[in-house]
């Protein structure tokens, strides 16, 4: 069997939120997911990937589906957008087609209800942004004309939210299998280094946009799948650059979603193209994910494309050990999305990282490794008396963290906590782990 006949999605049903662009879709995801996760901004477009949220209205479980907006435009991600809506609809069970009332009916919004006909789906016609309700009757009448249940709504009111939810729960059957936890993965880097198109090559589905034009996708975007039956949440999220290039507004949305998807991971693959190697930038983004005590995964891409440069894989990771000498034992693995090269490696590497991640050390085991490690080199000196270790425990963080108490914390300096960690990680196979040594006063006799 291969990597791919291993990753299972959701089996919850798929409720999808389509339509044009602006109309107000992501609006109506945030209020129904009581979230943030999809972009709220006032322009055609912002919304560019499919973002998937595990949902429960009354006791019924579904998922929650924001597309990218659907538009007759020939600007390369309107078209991109629209085939892949149209490809993603064949797999959900449910549509919400919205539509904007004021604007009234419109080509794009004929063409939307057509493809929503077309999938054989059952959907409902939400007509937003009515704001005043005498106005309800006569905005909703000229979309009566398809035959399908319309409701009025202005979701920036919240009117009309209960119909729809009234509409959903009627339909979602009672007792559906769930996927709402599991180790969350956030896949990190500079744009276009292939983070969605990684995403696509372990769902085995094109729910991300992939191009060549950096900084397609805006949103986190957040899936569940399933691999040797343990639960994962996949997170892809937008390129991070460097601050003095963010001067658009949506990259700094979009940058802060980066770094909230990173503190809300357990792991995080950190993409970086193997033709060029890692650069300062990527050491920067490797700091803000130790700095939040994430595990992490070094994942060298576009590998059909490095395999010409001679002794790329060699070359790689001495880069590695200097660009990242502050983690120079960081898990690598090679990948080619466009190939799929690399990616039963990669996955056996994230099942092995959760579970190191998960390691528990008894305490007499710690004290016994502690006092043979601290007998290998000098004791700390603070001021002129030597620094005394009495005993070391292990913490409940995730990474492994561990606390050593002891007479004089403050002489305990970073090279010896190096030290101390480095004789750890080779005493308990933990190599690759961003272990924590913090150093606490004692009360001990001196």
């Amino acid at each position: 069997m291969s990597w791919n006949e291993k990753s299972l999605l959701s089996t919850a049903p798929k409720v999808a939120v389509v339509g044009r662009p602006n109309v107000g879709k992501s609006t109506l995801f945030n209020i129904l997911t009581d979230s943030r996760k999809s972009v709220v901004k006032d322009r055609a477009g912002v919304t560019r990937d499919i973002i998937v949220e595990p949902c429960e209205i009354w006791g019924r479980h579904f998922d929650l589906i924001d597309t990218g907006g659907i538009t007759e435009a020939h600007d390369t991600f309107s078209q991109m957008i629209r085939e892949q809506v149209i490809e993603f609809l064949k797999a959900v069970d449910y549509l919400i087609v919205v539509a904007d009332g004021r604007a009234g009916m419109i080509p794009e919004d004929r063409e939307m209800i057509r493809i929503a006909k077309s999938t054989g789906k059952p959907f409902v016609l939400v007509v937003n942004k009515i704001d005043k309700q005498h106005e309800d009757e006569m905005l909703k009448a000229e979309f009566y004309e398809f035959g399908v249940d319309v409701i009025g709504a202005s979701f920036e009111q919240r009117r009309g939210i209960a119909d729809l939810l009234e509409w959903i729960h009627a339909r979602i059957p009672e007792e559906q299998a769930q996927l709402k936890e599991g180790i969350t993965i956030a896949i990190v880097g500079k744009p276009n280094v292939g983070k969605s198109s990684t995403v696509n090559e372990l769902l085995g589905q094109k729910r991300m946009l992939v191009s060549e034009i950096a900084g397609t996708t805006v949103d986190s975007v957040h899936t569940p799948f399933v691999y040797n039956d343990k639960k994962y949440i996949l997170v892809d999220t937008a390129g991070l650059r460097k601050n003095s290039k963010r001067e658009d507004d949506i990259e700094i949305i979009a940058a802060y979603k980066s770094a909230e998807s990173i503190r809300r991971a357990n792991i995080v693959l950190l993409m970086v193209d193997s033709t060029t190697g890692p650069t300062e930038q990527d050491a920067k983004i490797m700091q803000t994910i130790l700095e939040d005590h994430k595990g992490v995964i070094i994942v060298a891409n576009k590998t059909d494309l490095a395999k010409e440069i001679p002794e790329f894989r060699k070359r790689f990771k001495e880069q590695i050990e200097k660009v990242f000498h502050f983690f120079v034992d960081v898990p690598v693995v090679f990948t080619s999305a466009k190939t799929g090269h690399g990616f039963e490696d990669l996955l056996e590497k994230i099942e092995w990282v959760s579970e190191k991640l998960t390691t528990r050390i008894t305490t007499s085991d710690l004290n016994d490794f502690f006092f043979e490690t601290i007998r290998k080199a000098p004791a700390p000196v603070w001021g002129f008396t030597n620094v005394k270790f009495y005993y070391l425990t292990q913490t409940f963080q995730q990474p492994p963290a561990f606390i050593a108490f002891a007479n004089h914390p403050d002489g305990v300096t970073n090279s010896y906590r190096r030290f101390l960690i480095k004789n750890m990680k080779e005493r308990f196979d933990l190599q690759g782990i961003p272990i924590r040594i913090f150093v606490m006063k004692s009360g001990g006799n001196e």
